[in-house]
């Protein structure tokens, strides 16, 4: 490609699936609501300036907000930005850049650029026109590939099967949410636009490396905490094969018990360790409590009050006594949610959709089957 050139549409896909590196000249305000995963914000204007600019230009008009524009960005604040490009650009020699719709932003980027002496090509259209590339490649990719749901109560390890297999889309993991109460993450989940960027470009690289493929997927609702499923997959995934990984009660308390509570424990120790070493086993045990506490009220009413309070006292009992016994005491709470609140729930759910299952078994079962219906 020359550096000189547009990036059209035509190059998106080998540009998507090399990871291009790539030069977001939009505001921050604007790179904090999505960006592209291998961008970094260099802007060519400030929130600041963008808001003075915006202002000009509804009651002036484009000229003046153009004329704006290039006396706040100039001499020092011009030096600076075309610096911090051709920083970027040594790192990266093949870096491209966008604005938000190929506009000035990026015209002017690339003109600056030229005149120091590095060229860099620029995205047609922006990152509009990057995002709407995304979105019409999983519309048509929902109608063209095969996907399998892969469903099961509660605490039976899907996640763990999905790790295991190359064609598989881990919903939760792009979302940063395990889709329960207790998924909730430590750090934040993704803005909605990354998830779903972050997603597509998986379903991309899987497509391509292995065409024709089956996909597989874990059975999820449309939302993962406060992220939802693209509604096109959302509709695709409800017409899909579903294949049931079936384990038995007490081991899926035993994973339940890993990975919400000991696991979760140790990970909030991490968290506030990290975050300010003095006086941090204090702060974590609060917030390990509180988290506990917080995810079972969410389920107040489903489970109703009296259901509520009985499990909410196992659970505080637990917390009581979970450094003498080992967290064995949290098998009580866990036990009575998933008896009382997931496994009917999920049953529920499943008896709906009884003739989309087309295999069940256990998790060596299902991991062979899968193994054998790939393509």
């Amino acid at each position: 490609m020359n550096k000189t050139d547009l990036v059209t549409s035509t190059a998106y896909k080998t540009l998507l699936l090399q990871q291009t590196p790539m030069i977001d000249l939009r505001a921050p305000v604007e790179f904090a609501k999505g960006a592209l995963p291998f961008s970094v914000n260099l802007p060519f204007i400030n929130d600041e300036e963008r808001r003075l600019i915006g202002i000009c230009y509804k009651k002036h008009g484009q000229q003046a907000a153009i004329e704006l524009g290039h006396q706040l960005v100039n001499g020092d604040a011009k030096h600076a930005r075309v610096k911090a490009w051709q920083q970027f650009l040594s790192q990266h020699p093949n870096a491209i850049m966008y604005c938000a719709r190929g506009g000035l932003r990026s015209q002017l980027s690339q003109q600056w650029l030229k005149e120091s002496g590095l060229d860099c090509a620029r995205v047609d259209g922006g990152f509009k026109s990057l995002r709407t590339y995304l979105l019409d490649y999983l519309e048509k990719a929902c109608t063209q590939q095969r996907f399998t749901v892969l469903s099961g109560m509660t605490g039976t390890g899907k996640t763990d099967i999905l790790k295991m297999l190359p064609n598989s889309l881990d919903l939760e993991g792009h979302a940063n949410h395990k889709g329960s109460s207790f998924g909730r993450p430590l750090n934040q989940q993704p803005m909605q636009i990354n998830f779903e960027h972050s997603l597509i470009l998986s379903l991309l690289n899987m497509r391509e490396n292995n065409p024709g493929q089956r996909i597989i997927l874990e059975d999820e609702s449309r939302n993962i905490g406060g992220i939802h499923l693209p509604e096109t997959l959302n509709m695709t995934m409800a017409v899909s094969d579903i294949i049931v990984l079936e384990v038995p009660l007490e081991q899926r308390i035993d994973k339940l018990l890993q990975e919400y509570v000991v696991q979760r424990y140790a990970d909030t120790l991490a968290h506030h360790k990290c975050i300010n070493p003095e006086n941090y086993q204090q702060r974590a045990e609060q917030a390990f409590s509180d988290y506990l506490t917080d995810s079972l009220q969410r389920l107040n009413k489903r489970l109703g009050s009296q259901r509520s309070k009985e499990i909410m006292a196992l659970m505080k009992a637990a917390i009581k006594h979970q450094h003498a016994d080992a967290f064995s005491s949290h098998q009580h709470w866990l036990h009575a949610i998933t008896v009382d609140y997931y496994d009917p729930m999920y049953l529920y759910q499943l008896k709906k959709r009884k003739d989309r299952i087309v295999f069940k078994g256990n998790y060596s079962a299902i991991v062979h089957w899968l193994q054998q219906h790939y393509e």
